[in-house]
């Protein structure tokens, strides 16, 4: 049985939902331009949400609870900005041993085991984002680009 993106990010594995994204690339009318950058922001993005889902812990850029790892949320966090919150909330969280910066319970919160940052940091450091302080901005020309591979992505959600 085929399963649709909701489907396989509401339950497997990163290598099964990063198998399928590779798939739906192939078959995409997409740039090779775009088609090579997809890739690296998925499994950035995979790399901590995936482990956030099966803690059941998952929150949007605004920290609110989320029952569940849908594409819509999957491309919530597609932002550079909110990708940026979000490695900056999953750092603080790793070194404090507990979930910050979300509404979540507070029991919940205290159950979080940490989320390996190193896919994600990657990803950033590419795009030129300060990943020691966070108020310092990046260039807009990196947003930019950043914002036309989250668009080849989208597509491939539905």
């Amino acid at each position: 049985m085929i399963k649709t993106f909701a489907q396989l990010l509401a339950e497997e594995k990163i290598d099964t939902i990063e198998s399928a994204l590779k798939a739906a690339l192939t078959n995409a009318n997409e740039s090779p331009f775009w088609s090579q950058k997809v890739m690296p922001l998925a499994q950035a993005l995979l790399a901590v949400l995936v482990p956030l889902r099966d803690q059941r812990l998952l929150f949007d850029p605004e920290g609110k609870p989320q029952p569940r790892l849908t594409p819509a949320l999957l491309l919530r966090w597609c932002d550079l900005v909110s990708l940026k919150t979000l490695a900056f909330t999953l750092q603080k969280s790793n070194e404090a041993g507990r979930l910050l910066r979300t509404s979540l319970q507070e029991e919940a919160c205290a159950a979080y085991a940490p989320v390996d940052l190193t896919l994600l940091g990657t990803y950033l450091s590419s795009y030129m984002v300060n990943l020691e302080n966070e108020a310092l901005d990046f260039p807009i020309a990196h947003y930019n680009l950043h914002t036309g591979i989250a668009g080849a992505l989208e597509p491939l959600m539905k």
